[in-house]
Order: C-alpha cells, then sequence, then structure tokens
C-alpha cells in the first residue's frame, strides 16, 4: 500500500493538465490553487482566499473547466462577473485562453459591448459569460433576451473581488439576481467568491450562499490563512513620510525612484488631477485614471503605463483591483486609505517579480493624513483585517428587485413574488410592507392576483427601456466633456455655474481645458486644451466614508506613543511628537476626556470612537448634546452647561438604550429609489447604516476623565 498522497492535478481534465504544463510552462500548482479543486470540483460553494495576484482566477477556473469538459455541460453554463468593466476587459483575454484549449468559448457582456456582439452572443452561446450584476439584470429583463433559454444551461457562477461587493448595496443586488438566476435555469447553481484577505471569510462565504446558506456544502480555502503566515515583507519596505501639501508630495514623487514605474494612490479624484498635473509641469511622464474620465482615456493611460519604464500613473481606488498594469516598481499612498483591506489590495500591486519585495511609500499631507496612515500601519502591523459586513436595511434594493422582477416576467402573482428570492433575509415577508407601497403610489398596478409594472414607474425608470432600473448605483449628475468629438470625461456643474474672472477653465486628464461651449439641455460642455490654470472638483452625494471605530482607536494609541514598525522620516517622527505633545490632554488610556477650556468655551467628549459611533451616542444623549453639532471622528460637542452629576445621570444606563443617528432628509437624495419608499422607510434605512452600536457602546462603558478650565 502507497503512502505517497494523490496529487491534486489528478481530478482536472488531462487536456487542461497538458496545457498547464507545456502551455503555460507551471512546474506545479501553488497551494490555493490545489486546495481548491476538490471542493469545486465535488460542486461545493466556496470562497477563495488569497493577497493580489495570488492566483485566485485559476484555482476557480481550472477545476470548472473540467467540470465543463468531463460531465459535458451545453450552452451558457458558467457566469464570471466582476465589479469592474475594465477588470473584466482585462480577464477576457486569458479566460478565452484556457477555454479554448478544452475546445470552448468565452465571451464578454457589459455596457461597452457592442450591439452586434451582443447580437452574435445571444445567437452563439458562450460556455462562459464575464459580466457584471448590473448587466445581469438588463439580460433579465430585456425583450430581447430569451433568458430562460439563455440561462438554462447555468452551473455555476465566480464572482470576482466577492469582499468589493458584500461590503455595500451592490452585494445585496447580486445576491438577489443569482437568486432569481437559479430560479429561471431550474437548479442549484454552485457560487465561488475569489477575495482577498477579510477579516471574516466564514462570513463572507454564508453571505455569498444567500437564501441557501447552511443548506449546501460550502467551504473557505485559504491555505496562507491556515499557515498563518502574515502578509508582512521585510522591515524597510514600508516608509511613512510626512511632506505637509500635495505640492510637496509632488517633489517627492518626481524626485524619487527615478527609471521606476510609480504607482500612485489618491483620495479623491481631485487630488488626482492636481498631482497629476503637478507632476507633468515637473516633466515626469504621468498618466491618470479614476471614475470621471472617460473609459476611452482610462485604457489609454493604463496601457501607455504598462508599456513605459519611466513614468507614473495616478489614481483613485480605481487601480485597487487586480487590473494589469503592466511590471510595477513602486506603490505610493498619498495619506492613507480608509481601510487595512484596501492598504493590502494597493500593496499587492508591487513584489511579483522574483527577487523583488511588497512596499509603499506614504506620504502624509497634513497632520490628519499622518495621524490615518500611522493608525493603519499600527492595525496592519498586527494582522488585523476589517471585516465585510452587508449594509444594513436594504429596503431600496428590495423596492428596485420588485420592479425588476414584474418587468422581468411582466405580472407576477401577488402571493407568489417572494418565491423569487428563496425567502433570502430582506427579500421575504420583511419586503411586504414595500410591495404595499408600491402598489398605493402607482409603482406597481394590480389586476385581481397578478402585479405589474405601474405607470410611476414608467415616468420614473422607463427612459431607454428601464435602464435607471438596472442600475443601483446613483451617479451624480454630472457634465460629459469633450474636446471636439473625443470625451475626456465628467466634470461637477458647480464648476461651470461658479462665478469666475476671465474665462472658465477645468481640470481634467491632469490637463488644462478653456470651455467654449455648454449644451445646457443634453448636460454637455465642449473644451481647447489650454496651458494652465484648470480647477477640479467633484461633489459626493449621499453618505460620507469617514474612520471607523477600530482605526480611531488606533489614532489614540498612536498619540498615547504607539509607532507602527515601519520606517518613518525624521519628518514623520518629529511632526508625530509635536501631535502626541498638542493632544496630550485629550487622549488617556482606557477612558475617554470631557474637557472644557482654552480658548473654546465648547464642550467635547474626546470618545476617539468613529463617526457613526459618535454619531449614535449624539442622537441617544440628544439631553446633554449640542443640538447643533455635527459629530466627528474624535469626539462629541456637549451642552457648555453640562456638570458631572447631570453627566453621570444622563449615561447610567444609556449603553443599554441606543437611539439610531438623525438623518438629513437632503441624505435620501443619495438612497437611489429612495423615491419608491415610503419617506419613513428611506429615513429608517439611512440611519441604521449611520450607526455604529458596538462602538456607542464600548465608548460609553469607558470609565470618563471630567476635565473643566
Amino acid at each position: 500500500m502507497s503512502d505517497v498522497a494523490p496529487d491534486p492535478m489528478d481530478q482536472l481534465h488531462p487536456g487542461l493538465v497538458h496545457h498547464i504544463v507545456n502551455t503555460l510552462g507551471w512546474p506545479g500548482l501553488r497551494s490555493l490553487q490545489e486546495e481548491a479543486i476538490a471542493p469545486l470540483t465535488n460542486g461545493a460553494d466556496a470562497v477563495l482566499i488569497a493577497p493580489t495576484a495570488g492566483g485566485k482566477t485559476e484555482a476557480a477556473f481550472f477545476p470548472l473547466l473540467s467540470r465543463m469538459a468531463q460531465e459535458k455541460w451545453d450552452g451558457t453554463s458558467v457566469l464570471y462577473v466582476c465589479p469592474l468593466k475594465a477588470l473584466l476587459n482585462n480577464l477576457h483575454p486569458r479566460l478565452e485562453t484556457y477555454t479554448s484549449w478544452l475546445g470552448r468559448t468565452a465571451a464578454l457582456w457589459h455596457g461597452d459591448v457592442t450591439h452586434l456582439r451582443r447580437k452574435r452572443i445571444l445567437r452563439e452561446r458562450p460556455d462562459v459569460l464575464l459580466t457584471t450584476p448590473e448587466s445581469l439584470e438588463a439580460m433579465l429583463v430585456s425583450a430581447n433576451v430569451e433568458h430562460q433559454a439563455f440561462f438554462s444551461g447555468l452551473r455555476a457562477i465566480v464572482v470576482d473581488e466577492v469582499h468589493a461587493f458584500a461590503g455595500d448595496d451592490r452585494g445585496w443586488h447580486l445576491l438577489a439576481v443569482l437568486e432569481r438566476l437559479e430560479r429561471v435555469a431550474g437548479r442549484p447553481v454552485q457560487r465561488v467568491g475569489l477575495s482577498a484577505t477579510v477579516g471574516n471569510p466564514d462570513e463572507l462565504l454564508s453571505w455569498l450562499q444567500g437564501a441557501k446558506t447552511g443548506q449546501r456544502e460550502a467551504q473557505v480555502v485559504a491555505p496562507h490563512l491556515k499557515e498563518k503566515q502574515q502578509e508582512l515583507p521585510p522591515p524597510g519596505d514600508i516608509q511613512l513620510d510626512y511632506v505637509g501639501s500635495l505640492a510637496n508630495a509632488s517633489t517627492v514623487i518626481a524626485a524619487l525612484h527615478r527609471g521606476e514605474k510609480r504607482l500612485v494612490f489618491c483620495e479623491s479624484r481631485k487630488q488626482v488631477e492636481e498631482l497629476g498635473a503637478a507632476l507633468r509641469a515637473k516633466g515626469i511622464t504621468t498618466f491618470l485614471s479614476h471614475a470621471s474620465l472617460s473609459v476611452d482615456e482610462r485604457r489609454r493611460a493604463e496601457e501607455a503605463f504598462a508599456e513605459a519604464r519611466d513614468c507614473v500613473i495616478v489614481s483613485t481606488s480605481t487601480l485597487e483591483l487586480g487590473i494589469d498594469v503592466g511590471d510595477l516598481d513602486r506603490v505610493v499612498q498619498i495619506d492613507a486609505p480608509s481601510t487595512v483591506a484596501s492598504f493590502l489590495q494597493r500593496l499587492g500591486r508591487t513584489g511579483r517579480r522574483p527577487g523583488s519585495v511588497r512596499n509603499c511609500l506614504f506620504l502624509a499631507t497634513d497632520d490628519s493624513g499622518l495621524l490615518s496612515a500611522a493608525a493603519l500601519l499600527l492595525l496592519w502591523s498586527r494582522g488585523w483585517v476589517e471585516p465585510v459586513t452587508a449594509p444594513p436595511e436594504p429596503r431600496h434594493i428590495v423596492a428596485q428587485q420588485v420592479l425588476a422582477l414584474c418587468l422581468q416576467e411582466h405580472q407576477v402573482g401577488d402571493r407568489l413574488w417572494q418565491e423569487w428570492w428563496g425567502g433570502l433575509g430582506p427579500f421575504g415577508r420583511p419586503a411586504e410592507p414595500i410591495v404595499r407601497h408600491l402598489v398605493g403610489e402607482g409603482y406597481l398596478e394590480r389586476d385581481g392576483e397578478l402585479l405589474f409594472v405601474g405607470p410611476e414607474a414608467e415616468k420614473r425608470f422607463g427612459y431607454r427601456h428601464f435602464m435607471d432600473l438596472t442600475a443601483v448605483f446613483t451617479a451624480a449628475p454630472e457634465f460629459t466633456v469633450l474636446s471636439g468629438r473625443t470625451e475626456i470625461g465628467t466634470t461637477d456643474p458647480v464648476l461651470l455655474t461658479d462665478e469666475v474672472v476671465g474665462p472658465r477653465r477645468l481640470l481634467l486628464a491632469g490637463r488644462s481645458w478653456q470651455v467654449t461651449y455648454i449644451d445646457w439641455s443634453r448636460r454637455r460642455c465642449f473644451v481647447e486644451p489650454v496651458e494652465s490654470g484648470g480647477r477640479a472638483r467633484w461633489g459626493g452625494i449621499g453618505l460620507t466614508r469617514t474612520a471607523s471605530y477600530e482605526l480611531t482607536r488606533a489614532a489614540r494609541e498612536v498619540l498615547l506613543g504607539a509607532t507602527p514598525p515601519v520606517r518613518l522620516t525624521r519628518r514623520a517622527e518629529s511632526t508625530l511628537a509635536r501631535m502626541r505633545d498638542e493632544n496630550s490632554e485629550l487622549v488617556c488610556r482606557n477612558r475617554t476626556v470631557i474637557m472644557r477650556g482654552g480658548h473654546d468655551t465648547n464642550v467635547r467628549w474626546w470618545t476617539w470612537a468613529g463617526y457613526r459611533a459618535n454619531a449614535t451616542l449624539a442622537a441617544t444623549l440628544s439631553g446633554i448634546a449640542d443640538p447643533l453639532q455635527r459629530p466627528t471622528d474624535t469626539y462629541v460637542r456637549l451642552r457648555e452647561d453640562i456638570t458631572p452629576q447631570e453627566w453621570q445621570k444622563a449615561t447610567a444606563d444609556a449603553a443599554d438604550h441606543l437611539s439610531l443617528p438623525a438623518v438629513d432628509p437632503r441624505a435620501l437624495t443619495g438612497l437611489k429609489f429612495g423615491v419608491a419608499l415610503p419617506p419613513r422607510l428611506a429615513e429608517a434605512t439611512l440611519a441604521a447604516r449611520l450607526a455604529d452600536l458596538g462602538g456607542a457602546s464600548a465608548a460609553l462603558r469607558e470609565t470618563v476623565r471630567f476635565t473643566v478650565k
């Protein structure tokens, strides 16, 4: 009897193994790819977890492709879903190659795919379809797609960057669409998620299973976590510097690492534009990427960057996910990303060549940026990563899904609509008041026991064959910027309406443009290039993303003396020392601080609990909190006449009776499909999302140091 363990590759199709060895030239598979074979070939749901460039795509695709060949799957049997069209474009040639090895096909379907190409896909169904959840929704509701026939062969769905979906409303939308697809296909569909490192992989897998959680075999495959290998590079790879301004950051980037390819991440489109323009002014070959640049503009930048050598590409989070931009030498981070998970994604863009190591240079442009970066690096050094949690109370997505289902099926039984989601959380009985409201307001019509799309839905969402109903995100009403017939990108309309002295100039794609004509009715403005003087601006919509409880508490630790184990420049060290001295009265180990004094008559409770926890605390302590305040990450403002006795009375049992934050009615405009909800439910949804009950409770249970000056 042999003690030799069977080779996992023996479970793959022989033709596939031949090409892995001879075409790819791989001596073997990575541990993730080996461990994924057994569960996936057995039909289990799974989440595959590995750092960036960890071979997740092949880990999912090779077993599924083997099953496709061995079990003779027919028609479009595998969907490969991504959050970004650019990521799909990047993956398509690779998956097309893999499918061709076994005589199968792969095709691309998203908003930029031509009508002729779509007609061909419908006529000659590919074995693998690469798409987005919004495009799947559009296919289900389209009169041009016989979805029952097209999806009849569906067997498996791969969700790339699944953590990026799970943390926002696109995740709820994706789960709801997957439940509808299973019903259309008439069989259970295997679900495989690909993820970077997250803090709660088991919960992420349960989330991905949706209504079938616990009913089907499921497995997390994460060998690097099982072996407890920290994703920490050798000392010296991570550096934290304080530069004091974006202009100084451009000087440092221009001077350092000449001859290398540098990817610079910024936290806003405005920063990307200003830094890009400053680098170009210094003679640095610079490319830009952010969501308000046209698809062609971004593609040109990414292709040019991939082919160039001594250059910089400046980006928002659009290049955080696994889009290939070639052989990268360095990552530079302006200030700090909002999460440790985001930093891990960015760090993983480097160190892919043999002999190279992962690296990142943080350039803090102000005190807040330095403290945020130090706090994030402190958490990262301990191996902590945020848990991914779905936003609570997605009532607006429920409204959207009910309308989309009625559009898909033309009419649905008023007792049968819940069956389409198989009991998936908010899409079951909790949705009944929403459906009643949709009927009452004319979004749905009722004919006996049948529901169908009503006149109000056609009025609100019926433009261009209900295209607006398939998009879950609310896009800001930006103006398209055109130079001749070439689309450059979009800009905030405020830049076109603000009073200016002299010609009106914009900063877009790292270049200055002079506005020559504004077409207000079609939301377009025409420009011509100029040397300088442009301005950049984009407004936010909906909720502001602010620091979490964990990150804000880590910032308090930094001010109390904790230093992340990375290389700090002398400028960073001296600035941190100054900040610790200036804030010494506001931080205390294991307790919060209430302080009045100095030149400021306000009384502030320094909780260091994060924005959402502080908003919850302000609502809970409305009797002693300043009613005119706007909570911050670090403190809650109290009444100026507060006494220690009043404080003790107000907070005695507050941790057990927390209130949800008040909602500014203007924020409802950021809740897409919120117009289809009763106002009280729309406000309740936002209030639940503004709250951090755990962080608020923790802050209330700490001892308080009450200081009056």
